[in-house]
């Protein structure tokens, strides 16, 4: 192997030998090359230090924060046939404008004077209910007049009795006084008797003593008659009583069932003037539902029963209604995975279907064409499989939303979280890691703080 020292090969190269070593120099523009891309993987270097703003993605379409701002259906609130149209669609509406007209398809309600009739019998009933109100007063002031009667009636017989009692006290007294008298004669009698036959007295005085002792004899009959008598009242005068009280009683129990009856005959009629009031009620309210009015103020967007003569059922919808509110809302749906790092509250970015907008997700503040929104309402519960519905309010403190956006349009949305280095973001992205949420748990520690 040759040995050539380096002094050797240069004056070797001077000489000419060796020329081919020359044609192996870099070119310059391998040297600029070099250095662009070595400036480029420093920068890049560089840039994977600089701010992230993590965000979620979601998309949906715009709608009002308010359900009664939303769009909505006019429904019929009877059945009937589409008479005239009132408006045409993408008309503006007032609350309260007639939206069409129906005409009646129920045989019940062809009868034009039916209010009227129906008027007539809730006032015959009427006037029925108030003559059986007026018999039931007659029925209760004879009931008082009964009771009253029947009060006197029973207070007399007993006045009756206590008479009764109190004569046939005397006329015991007396019976006993006649028993005494007569025993009293006819001892005397018995003693003269004796005497006559022994030729004591005369016969004319025997006689006398006899006539005495007769007479005694009737008194003593007549005193116990008055008394059976007076025994016998007093009978009939506390049967009296009973008859008494008992014949009241019957014609107050009559008169009574008779109220009875009345009260139910008043309760009935009462009954069916309430049920004719509530079909006179109905039939009003069905006069007002013929025509269909817009329930509030808007644009009718859509006609969904066409021509005159088309019938309709309850509740079907006649047309939709688009409420003319300035409520507008973003309606985004976000993976289940992402729903427990958004918190009410949360700046949003929103991106509107054809507004041109360039987007730079991390970078907010050098987006162009999207609209600042806040977290309003986040659902409870999964609106479809995996994702759940946020809705996001327009941001007062940025541009507002412009005004050529219509209800429906679709949206992207980006939820901004908290600032990570990119290098951290792409780490999260490649492994599918879900956002940080330092932010929120220092706010969640301080305060249960």
């Amino acid at each position: 192997m040759l040995n050539i020292s380096d002094d050797k090969i240069d004056d070797m190269m001077e000489e000419g030998e060796f020329y081919s070593l020359h044609t192996l120099k870099t070119p310059g523009m391998g040297r600029l090359l070099a250095k662009v891309i070595s400036s480029l993987m420093v920068i890049s270097l560089l840039f994977l230090f600089l701010p992230w703003q993590q965000n979620i993605r979601g998309a949906g379409k715009v709608t009002a924060l308010s359900p009664k701002n939303r769009p909505q259906t006019i429904e019929s609130a009877i059945s009937g046939r589409i008479k005239v149209w009132n408006i045409e669609e993408g008309q503006y509406v007032t609350k309260g404008d007639t939206i069409l007209t129906l005409s009646e398809v129920k045989d019940k309600y062809f009868d034009p004077n039916l209010l009227t009739r129906l008027s007539q019998q809730l006032e015959a009933k009427e006037q029925g209910l108030i003559a059986k109100l007026s018999k039931k007063e007659a029925l209760e002031r004879q009931i008082r007049a009964l009771q009253e009667t029947r009060t006197i009636k029973l207070r007399q017989a007993r006045n009756y009795f206590s008479q009764s009692i109190l004569k046939l006290e005397v006329d015991s007294i007396a019976f006993e006084s006649e028993k005494i008298q007569f025993a009293n004669a006819e001892n005397t009698f018995d003693r003269n008797q004796n005497r006559y036959q022994a030729g004591n007295i005369t016969l004319t005085k025997f006689q006398e003593i006899e006539s005495k002792f007769q007479a005694s004899k009737a008194k003593l009959i007549s005193a116990e008659n008055k008394w059976l008598q007076s025994k016998t009242e007093l009978i009939n005068y506390q049967i009296s009583i009973a008859g008494t009280e008992a014949e009241y009683l019957d014609k107050i129990s009559k008169a009574q069932s008779t109220v009875s009856e009345t009260l139910a005959d008043i309760y009935a009629t009462e009954g069916e003037i309430a049920k004719i009031r509530n079909e006179y009620t109905n039939m009003e309210i069905r006069n007002q539902q013929y025509q269909i009015i817009a329930p509030q103020t808007g644009y009718i967007v859509r006609a969904l029963k066409a021509g005159i003569g088309e019938t309709i059922k309850e509740g079907e919808a006649v047309a939709s209604i688009i409420p003319e509110s300035d409520d507008l809302a973003a309606e985004m749906h976000v993976r289940a995975m992402d729903l427990p790092f958004i918190s009410t509250g949360r700046k949003v970015r929103v991106q509107f279907d054809g507004w041109p907008a360039l987007q730079f997700s991390g970078w907010p503040n050098a987006s162009v064409g999207t609209f600042g929104g806040i977290v309003s309402v986040i659902d409870r519960v999964d609106s479809k499989l995996g994702s759940f519905r946020i809705l996001v309010a327009p941001d007062p403190d940025t541009d507002p939303w412009p005004e050529q956006i219509r209800m429906g349009s679709g949206i992207k949305g980006w939820v901004m979280l908290d600032d990570v280095p990119i290098w951290f973001e792409l780490w999260r992205q490649l492994n599918g890691f879900p956002p940080s949420i330092y932010e929120n748990q220092q706010t969640t520690n301080a305060s249960k703080k």
